[in-house]
């Protein structure tokens, strides 16, 4: 089911990136790409939930909606964290953790496909609980200013982001804890 509109939806997410990237590359003023920079990525972040949503309910998930939907999300934490690096809104510790986890993990997933125990590393909730902090902290660092006047988003962004970090630490070990016996088992 390669152009369904839940798929089509994740695709739209992918293409949409390099326009979040693209909006700090505009000859507008600083508070004005931060705001669309934010309005953005929401909008992309929240086709994630949509597409879960419209593929279950219209019977449409496949197994390469279930592939490309957490790829596509990798790739929008992962411009967005290098966007945050390059503003320095962001440690590269922690963009370091959070993009070094999804790799390290994508290769174990895949590895454990390849050896027939993709089970053991099955999507979690710890797992998601480190994607949806992670896709609250990033719009408030995008946006950097105060919401509302009065709520400091760099410093809620910076704080969640570290929780993120923390999160995709433990998740990572998780992952790894859970692969361990196939891993142990293919090792003889």
């Amino acid at each position: 089911m390669f152009f369904t509109i839940p798929t089509l939806l994740t695709w739209a997410r992918i293409i949409a990136i390099p326009l979040i990237v693209g909006v700090f590359y505009l000859p507008l003023d600083g508070p004005t790409r931060n705001l669309l920079a934010t309005v953005l990525f929401i909008v992309v972040a929240l086709t994630d939930w949509l597409d879960g949503w419209l593929a279950r309910r219209m019977n449409q998930t496949s197994s390469f909606g279930a592939f490309l939907d957490p790829v596509a999300d990798k790739f929008l934490v992962c411009a967005a964290l290098l966007i945050l690096l390059q503003l320095d809104r962001v440690n590269a510790l922690v963009a370091f953790i959070i993009i070094g986890r999804e790799i390290a993990i994508s290769a174990l997933r895949e590895w454990m496909a390849q050896i027939g125990a993709s089970r053991s590393v099955a999507v979690n909730m710890l797992g998601k609980l480190k994607t949806v902090t992670q896709m609250v902290a990033i719009p408030f660092l995008l946006f950097d200013g105060a919401l509302f006047g009065v709520i400091d988003t760099r410093l809620w962004g910076t704080g969640l982001i570290y929780v993120a970090s923390l999160l995709t630490i433990w998740s990572m070990i998780y992952y790894l804890r859970k692969a361990l016996p196939e891993i142990r088992a293919k090792a003889r």
